[in-house]
């Protein structure tokens, strides 16, 4: 099939899927008439095989919403009431180019002005192209985007050297699968099939999670882990496999740097002492170790929530480690996957034109949101954030400290525009709502941080109302406000084209005309592809650098070692008296972060705020099923309804998210707990390191 492929009364046109997620599905849409009349999963891409998600199956819904956004808002009421009136495009890029200009005449120059986005789409066109020439062009702050992933990123370059590790498709060759910090079935289901695969031929699965999640339950086993404490389990793994033997001495010797110091290292973690910090048991440590050990090609998939607290970077790091000191490395099947976005090697130079930055623009981290738009004698330095620019993002539901978040909003003299599709909780807040193009609506082309796939998204009808592009509307403001450079007049074809002139000899099979015909394409690597079988890590050595000169230099430890979180119970005990439960937010099986939040079939499946806690947990607070209860700690609190459930730990409770505030009883969610603390490296947000308090609320 073609890209666009037809029948007898309709059009199948081949995309992507946008969202926050490893699989980046490709997608067929039918369009009849000119309109979308069904999506699904392209049953000839490997990876997608013909199913999508229980999100993105409603994506019709999603964009034919009787709620879309889909002319230009004007703010007439208070900041916080979403009192809008309809306006022209005319007048809001007369409004919006005036009160920019204005700012960055002023004495407080473009710098005042803040871009604010992240993955609410992954397209590289609608997420980082003409957006980020704009601000470069006009010599806005810049925006460090860590509110996902730094962590983790850190742990691994510092490790294995990029986001490279093990081919998923690969999988069905392993002999042990070891979920570690993911709920596979929510979070990354394409990749259940071929666990399932592994798992036909008798190769057991293990989840490793603070919560028995969906994943857990089809698992062969759950270990409960305490949260923040993943770190201490691997470093406790390795002792084990050094102390039996159990290491591969040859793959140690040639791809390796400072094998000694980590045999050293872990001699200090005796599975004693890591039973007391995880809360596993000592003699399943042992044994999870060797059945690591023995193993020839086990698989370690790890996510980003146990990344998410102050020791984050050092736990993925220490897990990271494995494969090279068993040598798993050298099999297919064998590694440890946290992302495969370091393989696509788009040419973000051209596409970004980060020459264009002024020397000495300042960088905000978008996890310290709160601060940036405090008063300015306590914000993050430089000059006040006069105005800021939102799109594919929605902070004042996902950003960490939602009361500071929003009380920075609330901000007379602060200047908001959002891009958006709905009336999120962060359009109540703004001036002005512009109305942005859904991926149906839009050309944009997609890599994937959980295969090897490049794919084009084909814009399947036409654009709704008057929405546009974000790279349109960014086109549109640029001309409106005198910014004359020449790349912010390239349309969204040229884009296409500046993101693909690389000579990156992974990129070579990834051609427009490729994608055009096929709508996805493989990378140019071998299948199965083995990134490190003969080492060939993207360290400064080459190396799997167990020792790390960087980090040294850094100030850091350079061996991996347990980094707890800031707020973990036996160092903080006078806090951990008052708030004794760990609090964790991951997402709802319906929702993606805050999308999909308003969809009301997935909606209603998700019922209303809740939060998981143990029965004994529980009864110790007189909490029964299905009561209202307060979440709270010293930064804030909210209201959910109370689950009681054997399948966590105690002391532990899950929240899932993310509930937009509106749509939650008191007007808050999760996030009116969460800090602005950062994590290690990476200084990304520390979500899940968040001790609370749970009471009844009668």
């Amino acid at each position: 099939m073609t890209a666009t492929a037809s029948t007898a009364n309709a059009q199948i046109i081949r995309g992507a899927c946008p969202h926050d997620c490893p699989d980046t599905c490709a997608t067929l849409v039918t369009v009849e008439d000119g309109r979308a009349t069904r999506i699904q999963g392209d049953p000839e891409h490997p990876f997608t095989q013909g199913f999508l998600c229980t999100k993105v199956n409603r994506y019709l819904e999603r964009t034919y919403h009787a709620d879309r956004v889909l002319t230009p808002l004007r703010r007439v009421g208070p900041k916080g009431s979403g009192a809008f009136v309809e306006a022209t495009w005319d007048e809001a890029l007369d409004a919006i180019s005036a009160k920019l200009n204005a700012i960055r005449h002023s004495a407080d120059g473009p710098q005042a002005i803040l871009p604010y986005s992240y993955a609410g789409t992954m397209g590289l066109l609608q997420s980082e192209g003409m957006d980020r020439r704009f601000f470069h062009v006009l010599g806005a702050s810049l925006l460090d985007r860590t509110i996902c992933a730094t962590a983790g990123m850190m742990g691994m370059r510092m490790t294995v050297g990029a986001s490279i590790g093990a081919d998923t498709e690969a999988v069905p060759q392993s002999d042990l699968v070891i979920l570690w910090g993911t709920n596979t079935l929510t979070s990354n289901p394409h990749l259940w099939p071929k666990i399932l695969e592994a798992k036909a031929k008798g190769v057991k699965v293990i989840c490793i999670d603070p919560i028995r999640t969906r994943t857990a339950e089809q698992c062969d086993e759950w270990i409960g882990i305490r949260p923040g404490t993943d770190g201490a389990l691997a470093l406790g793994m390795m002792h084990v496999l050094f102390a039996e033997g159990m290491q591969d001495d040859d793959y140690l010797a040639r791809h390796t740097l400072g094998a000694d110091q980590l045999r050293e290292r872990v001699k200090a973690y005796p599975a004693s002492r890591v039973a007391a910090i995880t809360g596993i048991a000592e003699a399943r440590i042992v044994e999870l170790a060797r059945e690591y050990g023995r193993a020839k090609a086990a698989f370690l998939r790890l996510n980003y929530g146990l990344q998410r607290h102050g020791g984050g970077a050092m736990a993925v790091r220490a897990i990271a480690c494995l494969p090279a000191v068993t040598g798993h490395w050298r099999r297919a099947g064998g590694g440890v996957q946290l992302s495969s976005s370091g393989n696509f090697a788009y040419n973000k130079t051209a596409l970004q034109r980060p020459d264009l930055v002024p020397p000495g623009t300042r960088t905000v981290n978008m996890s310290l949101l709160g601060q940036a738009l405090a008063a300015p004698d306590a914000g993050v330095g430089g000059p006040p954030v006069r105005a800021m620019i939102v799109y594919n993002s929605n902070p004042a539901a996902i950003a960490p400290d939602h009361l500071a978040v929003v009380d920075g909003m609330k901000r007379e003299d602060l200047f908001m525009v959002v891009l958006e599709h709905f009336r999120t909780d962060t359009c109540d807040y703004a001036d002005w709502v512009l109305p942005a193009t859904t991926q149906l609506e839009h050309l944009d082309v997609h890599w994937s941080y959980g295969h090897l796939y490049a794919s084009l998204n084909r814009p399947a009808i036409a654009p709704l109302g008057e929405a546009l592009p974000n790279t349109e509307i960014f086109r549109r403001l640029a001309a409106r406000m005198g910014l004359d450079h020449e790349c912010l007049r390239d349309d969204d074809d040229a884009l296409v084209r500046a993101s693909l002139d690389t000579t990156d000899e992974r990129m070579a099979s990834v051609t427009y005309e490729a994608l055009r015909t096929n709508g996805w394409v493989r990378l140019a690597v071998p299948s199965p592809y083995l990134p490190y079988a003969e080492g060939g890590f993207r360290t400064p050595s080459g190396k799997c650098e167990f020792f790390s000169e960087r980090m040294k230099a850094m100030g850091l430890d350079p061996l991996p070692d347990f980094t707890p979180p800031h707020e973990f119970p036996e160092n903080v005990p006078a806090l951990a008296a008052r708030f004794p439960i760990t609090l964790i937010s991951s997402p709802a099986h319906q929702f993606l972060n805050s999308s999909f939040v308003n969809i009301g079939p997935l909606q209603r499946a998700a019922r209303e705020p809740e939060v998981a806690l143990h029965p004994h947990d529980a009864e110790r607070r007189g909490i029964a099923e299905g009561a209202m209860v307060m979440v709270e700690n010293e930064r804030g609190h909210f209201l959910a309804r109370a689950r009681v459930r054997e399948g966590i730990r105690e002391g532990v409770a899950w929240a899932p998210g993310v509930w937009w505030a509106k749509l939650s009883p008191d007007g808050r969610n999760v996030n009116a707990t969460t800090s602005q603390r950062l994590t290690d490296m990476g200084a990304g947000p520390v979500f899940y390191d968040n001790l609370v308090e749970i009471r009844p609320t009668s």
